[in-house]
């Protein structure tokens, strides 16, 4: 459905703020001695905070020791970066190295500290100056005019608060239209098929287990033979169930199937007194629903789907309409993370909003959910990138960047994913989400990506103008989403995409194969001799995560190489030999011990995402063939919306 002209939520009046601290009597414009005391002592309070936090934020980009050794001891070459037309070859040797300091002195690149530095100042002293300006012109208003100002914008929240609140007169009536490329064929080769019979067990394995032990609950414990709740999801009960509909559908597990759909008619609430992540009820709750709604064409799936997006929409309650990363789903009052760089949104929840956002429009006839989330474009495409990267934090109150953290793992991973797979599931006519994609990724080229000194691909972490050499498991999942969209590369590209691709599925195999238990700790680096291997005690751990399967399936898809098929193979055995008890599945505390040390945690997403990426690995691309199917952040299904008619055509009453 498309959606143009979109204005942002609100439009803050310039010192709209401002003027409610000051009230009716401290414009510039009082008669008396006292009027213009307070305004000198407010002129005052902003100069001497501008210049404490000057010198603190000076203090706090200041690069640690550490990150300088790891940029200057252990240097690593960029990898597989176009040059200045953006059509790199496959074997481009690495730059002389005097000439690659100076031009990162003339860009402000990553690895150098005096240009990071200089930067950093260079923002906080901008950001100050606009402060002083905005605070100046709102201080030469007339008390009325600030008064008219905050009136206008209160006026305007309510008035979008009770659209957002005002119910829907029912949903409209859908001619359902059957879905393609469902039915599960018997794979011909018999070793295969055998392979694919062993994951459905591993299925049936963790749903029993979740069935007999937390009927009901979030998620199983396995070990303890009891339920687990996350925090995540406040008092909404059941991610388990939501989460594996899909999957149990396509492995045609159909008794198992009907009593998740019974336990969702008959239990699913969303009237909760609790706050929830945003996130992660999207894409786990609205993603499953939708996704059960558009195999299945259950009416209920529709209806729960719509009734829990309508309860989302509070989240975009802040001026500039970037949502709040926590909702209470009763009071509809949000708020963000407060370790979140100074309580800003994280740039992989809000930017993960917008697949099902817009079928959620498509689907209740509501164009509410698609304006929200075109919103967040309008914000993002006004905002300067820095060296053309999405910093992870962005402040929903002043719609400004944060700190200067880059990541295509943990913080920001899901953001660039959306962004192609927008394109992908609009009959590739977004092309704004296509530019915004393709621009990102060849920032990302250009400042993230290395190659160590064997020779591995990754992606390293940028923080304040300095590379962090670490990549997470969250990270892999970007193998399968450069390769997806390698078609679409501008010209003379494709090929590169693909082999960057390949590249990056290689270093997760690695990052695998040189653990003990042949499973991927939760983040690898690359420095002080160190390559893909888990150095921290905190990040050697593995949690039944899906993301290097998620790339293998996409890798086997896209080029057939049975290396895929291989490696896939190796991490079933794996998961058989070190994560499977009797009670389900486990995830690992450390996956370099000879030892199993469990976590007692079967999460959701492993029936969601980890086991749906191996059987589609072992199953024949006509199974969800990719030209009909996109897969959201945690493997929901959502069908590409046609440009030339509707999947789903709804009738005039």
């Amino acid at each position: 459905m498309p959606v143009g002209g979109l204005l942002p939520l609100f439009s803050s009046p310039a010192g709209g703020g401002l003027g409610g601290g000051l009230g009716g009597g401290g414009g510039r414009k009082g008669s008396g001695p006292a009027a213009l005391r307070l305004t000198e002592k407010f002129v005052l309070l902003l100069v001497f905070s501008a210049f404490i936090t000057l010198c603190f934020g000076a203090i706090f980009f200041l690069p640690d020791s550490s990150k300088l050794l790891s940029g200057v001891l252990f240097h690593s070459s960029p990898a597989l970066q176009p040059d200045a037309d953006h059509k790199p070859g496959p074997g481009a040797r690495a730059e002389d190295a005097a000439e690659g300091r100076a031009r990162r002195r003339e860009e402000g690149a990553p690895g150098d500290p005096e240009a990071a530095l200089e930067d950093n100042l260079a923002r906080i002293r901008e950001n100050h100056e606009r402060a002083l300006r905005e605070a100046k012109e709102t201080l030469q208003k007339l008390p009325e005019e600030i008064q008219r100002d905050i009136l206008l914008e209160k006026k305007k929240v309510a008035r979008d608060q009770l659209r957002d609140k005002a119910p829907f007169r029912g949903l409209p009536p859908v001619d359902f239209v059957p879905p393609i490329g469902v039915e599960s064929r018997e794979p011909a080769d018999a070793a295969i098929r055998e392979k694919r019979a062993k994951i459905k067990e591993m299925m049936k394995h963790a749903w029993n287990n979740y069935k007999g032990y937390a009927w009901g609950l979030n998620e199983l414990k396995p070990i303890s033979k009891g339920g687990h709740s996350s925090s995540l999801f406040g008092n909404i009960k059941g991610a388990t169930i939501v989460d594996a509909l899909d999957t149990l559908f396509i492995m045609e597990m159909k008794h198992e199937f009907e009593e998740a759909k019974s336990w969702v008619e008959e239990n699913l609430d969303f009237n909760v007194n609790a706050e929830i992540s945003v996130f992660e009820v999207n894409i786990r709750f609205v993603g499953g629903l939708l996704s059960a709604y558009y195999l299945s064409g259950e009416e209920i799936f529709r209806k729960k789907a719509v009734e829990l997006g309508v309860k989302l929409l509070p989240a975009f309650h802040t001026p500039s309409g970037i949502p709040w990363a926590l909702l209470n789903m009763k009071s509809g009052i949000g708020r963000n993370w407060p370790w979140a760089s100074g309580g800003s949104s994280i740039l992989a929840e809000f930017g993960t909003l917008h697949l099902e956002f817009m079928h959620l429009s498509h689907l209740s006839g509501n164009p509410i959910f698609a304006e929200k989330v075109m919103n967040i474009r309008t914000v993002l495409n006004k905002l300067e990138k820095p060296q053309g990267l999405y910093p992870n934090y962005l402040n929903p109150s002043s719609g400004q960047w944060g700190q200067h953290h880059v990541s295509v793992g943990g913080l920001g991973d899901s953001f660039y994913e959306y962004l192609l797979k927008a394109w992908l599931m609009s009959d590739k006519t977004d092309l704004e989400a296509k530019k915004m994609y393709f621009d990102a990724v060849q920032a990302i080229e250009t400042h993230l990506i290395r190659k160590s000194s064997s020779g591995l691909t990754y992606i390293a972490e940028w923080k304040g103008g300095l590379l962090e050499h670490k990549m997470g498991h969250l990270t892999c999942f970007a193998g399968g989403m450069f390769a997806l969209g390698a078609d679409a590369a501008p010209e003379g590209m494709a090929q590169h995409y693909l082999e960057l691709g390949a590249e990056i599925a290689r270093t997760c195999h690695e990052s695998y194969n040189r653990t003990f238990m042949k499973l991927g700790p939760e983040a690898f680096r690359f420095d002080g001799g160190v390559e893909a291997i888990a150095t921290r005690q905190n990040e050697k751990y593995y949690i039944l995560r899906p993301e290097v399967m998620e790339t293998y399936m996409y890798m086997w898809r896209l080029t057939h190489d049975p290396k895929y098929r291989k490696w896939a193979w190796e991490a079933v055995e794996a998961l058989e030999k070190h994560c499977r008890v009797n009670g389900g599945y486990s995830g690992l505390r450390d996956v370099y011990l000879l030892h199993e040390s469990y976590d007692d945690v079967q999460q959701s997403f492993f029936l969601a995402e980890t086991l749906k990426y191996l059987y589609l690995i072992f199953s024949d691309d006509d199974l969800l063939p990719l030209e009909h199917w996109i897969f959201n952040s945690e493997a929901h299904l959502l069908p590409i919306l046609p440009k030339d008619k509707k999947e789903v055509e709804i009738r005039e009453e």
